[in-house]
């Protein structure tokens, strides 16, 4: 398991549908090693922190494995790493194979597995489709957003180093299929065992149980 790319950008205005956007979703590659802080990286922001960005959506992650599906998916699409907005371009790390809570080590950092993406129309916006949000989510490519439990530099070609794993075995792919209602209400419990669930989503499925 290794970071295949560091991606950071600032806000920036563009026009969607007639209308002024602000967005931090155009993420660019950087060279060299960038500081890991607490709420992001250094040299990137979020433009709405109402729904982005706060210590459980700090650094996000997608996996470079998913790009040959979204080549497939949309062929007259020029893809670079930071397409989706990732912060992170990792290899070797799935979201059916990653627990909420598990815990790993990135260059000088650490980190904490705390949910996956469910995108808002601003992936519209960046790829220039109304569907894409749709499609995003049919995929269930999701990727998988981080805490960061210790701050540090990290760098592209950095080994990603499991530090423990959650003993809930409640998967970011689960959190996906519970968010859809494709799951049992066994899982659904489960994944409220869980002490690293993103706080908004623990408030959405104790809902559904009720």
């Amino acid at each position: 398991m290794k970071l295949t790319s560091v991606c950071v950008g600032e806000p920036r205005e563009v026009i969607w549908k007639g209308r002024p956007v602000m967005t931090g979703i155009f993420k660019q590659p950087v060279d060299g090693r960038v500081m890991m802080r607490s709420l992001n990286l250094d040299g990137d922001r979020q433009a709405d922190l109402t729904v982005h960005g706060g210590s459980e959506k700090a650094i996000y992650a997608y996996p470079k494995e998913h790009y040959a599906y979204w080549q497939q998916e949309l062929p007259d699409e020029a893809f670079s790493w930071g397409a989706f907005g990732e912060n992170l371009t990792i290899e070797g790390l799935s979201e059916t194979a990653v627990n909420i809570g598990d815990r790993f080590r990135i260059g000088a950092a650490e980190v904490m597995v705390t949910q996956p993406r469910f995108p808002c129309f601003k992936l519209n916006l960046k790829f220039g489709r109304d569907d894409m949000v749709k499609r995003f989510l049919n995929s269930r490519l999701s990727g998988i957003y981080f805490s960061v439990v210790q701050e540090g530099e990290v760098g592209a070609g950095d080994a990603i180093e499991r530090v423990s794993r959650d003993e809930n075995n409640v998967t970011v792919a689960d959190i996906v299929q519970i968010y859809v209602r494709e799951a049992s209400e066994d899982l659904v419990r489960r994944a409220l065992q869980v002490p690293a669930l993103a706080a908004d989503l623990r408030d959405y499925f104790q809902q559904q149980i009720k």
